[in-house]
């Protein structure tokens, strides 16, 4: 067969993402510290964008919400020209005057009433600021006071240094003997009076050695406890206390007081001195109660309100050909800037409506808290505001609401669902929060099995299966019925 040259015509659909869509589906995923570290950022590489009013004195520069090409993955806008519907004057208000009469009114006046009330003589976060000290850090300052030699204090450093995240000792005795040069002796010798530091425990270098440790610190050394944890450690942790109570030759009853001396230790020393950092979230979207119906508000407190420069904007249309090539590079800088304020107020729309629908859904929740919540998936809620699904997933994403019921991260609320008798699906998490109820109520000597739980949903007409009850129960953390059964407590 010949090779020969030909022309073909062909129709292919594809999509073809701009510069302006990859950055609107950027932002609109973005978290809210994101996207103010996004909008600093631009500020210092933008010079035609500035934080101010949308309004300039020499003329109004109005930036529609929508823009020609729609949302992210979403349908086409409504076009400005038309007269807006009541439900566009909701989703595409006037973000200039929203911004001015309802961003953050309510909470702004709460927020600078409570600093009223504090007084002029409250302090500053910034003289109120303190570095917390790591374990590490306790540890050292115990060991620069102590009596020890200082070839015995680097061989402490070195201990102290190779410690994991729970306070243990993260490496044999004999690499610790090879790194420092010392006998097998001498790092014993400091390596115990390190296990007694504060907290009592620390370098230990397992669970049986820690528990052991802190009983002699509290001269429990040679006691009931002590034997149960050097020995019988498996069996106190299945709570065989029949067992034990054979096997020692001791009643029930000392068995199971031993065994409440024993939960009253610390079995992770570093506890307490965890270096993370807890951060505040700050919702992304408040919903209030007001005359009886629940109004959605956009948190833009921390967000600058964007304009373009209106001097770069002028300098941009200069004619000539000497300011060619800067006349070039402003333009972009003012269309870039143009953009990003569009991208940010797109972003902030389809948030609303995103939110807003949301909460069509699950008003219950609202009203009756998290055993009311209600079955729902990505694509209710993108059918019912006319976008696509991976526009609301990039609008759920690492955003958080405040509720009357509590915080919350949006895509909290997307939840899969059970079967009830009535014929009604049942959300997961619901079915999660009856089963933490029926647990709170159990007799501590007699717990619920899952079985028996299984059978409790059973009479509320939601049929699960016991594999699913202890499935949901591992998830949030509770012991089978074996390990919460309480034979005695302590008088």
């Amino acid at each position: 067969m010949a090779l020969e040259i030909r022309q073909v015509q062909k129709l292919v659909q594809q999509l073809v993402m701009t510069p302006q869509l990859q950055q609107a589906i950027k932002l609109l995923q973005l978290s809210r510290i994101e996207l103010e570290e996004m909008i600093s950022q631009e500020l210092q590489e933008n010079p035609a964008l500035e934080e101010g009013l949308t309004e300039e004195t020499e003329g109004k520069q109005e930036i529609e919400l929508t823009g020609e090409g729609g949302t992210p993955d979403g349908p086409t806008q409504p076009s400005a020209s038309r007269e807006p519907s009541a439900a566009d004057k909701i989703g595409t208000l006037d973000w200039q005057e929203y911004m001015e009469s309802h961003s953050n009114a309510i909470h702004g006046s709460l927020t600078a009433e409570a600093s009223r009330e504090e007084g002029e003589g409250h302090l500053s976060w910034e003289n109120t600021l303190t570095k917390k000290a790591s374990l590490e850090d306790h540890l050292v300052w115990q060991l620069r006071l102590s009596t020890l030699t200082e070839r015995e204090k680097a061989i402490g450093l070195y201990i102290i240094g190779n410690l994991d995240e729970n306070g243990y000792l993260a490496l044999p005795m004999d690499e610790v003997c090879q790194a420092t040069g010392t006998t097998p002796e001498e790092a014993e010798k400091v390596l115990k009076r390190i296990q007694f530091f504060d907290p009592v425990g620390v370098a230990a270098r397992d669970l049986r050695e820690c528990l052991l440790i802190q009983l002699e610190n509290l001269d429990l050394g040679s006691s009931l406890a002590a034997q149960i944890v050097s020995d019988h450690l498996s069996q106190l942790e299945n709570k065989r206390y029949e067992k034990l109570a054979r096997e020692l030759s001791v009643s029930v009853e000392e068995v199971v007081a031993a065994s409440h001396v024993i939960a009253s230790l610390e079995p992770k020393p570093a506890r307490g001195f965890e270096e993370e950092e807890i951060r505040t979230i700050i919702p992304d979207v408040y919903v209030e109660k007001i005359d009886d119906q629940y109004v959605v508000f956009l948190n833009d407190e921390g967000v600058p309100r964007l304009r373009v420069s209106p001097l770069y904007r002028r300098l941009s249309g200069q004619v000539g050909e000497e300011e060619g090539q800067a006349r070039q590079y402003l333009q972009e800088k003012v269309r870039a800037a143009t953009w990003l304020i569009k991208s940010i107020h797109q972003r902030q729309q389809t948030l609303y409506r995103v939110t807003q629908s949301i909460f069509k859904f699950q008003n219950d929740f609202l009203e009756h808290g998290v055993s009311h919540l209600k079955p729902m998936v990505l694509r209710d809620v993108a059918q019912e505001i006319g976008m696509h699904e991976s526009t609301v997933s990039r609008a759920t994403a690492n955003k958080y609401v405040h509720t009357p019921q509590g915080l919350f991260e949006l895509k909290y609320f997307f939840q899969s669902g059970l079967k009830a008798g009535n014929g009604e699906d049942v959300a997961s998490e619901s079915v999660r929060e009856k089963i933490r109820s029926i647990i709170s109520t159990e007799d501590p000597r007699r717990p619920f099995s899952d079985q028996d739980i299984a059978g409790f949903l059973g009479k509320e007409a939601i049929d699960i299966a016991r594999r699913t009850v202890a499935k949901y129960r591992e998830a949030m953390g509770i012991l089978p019925s074996s390990k919460r059964r309480q034979h005695y407590f302590p008088k």
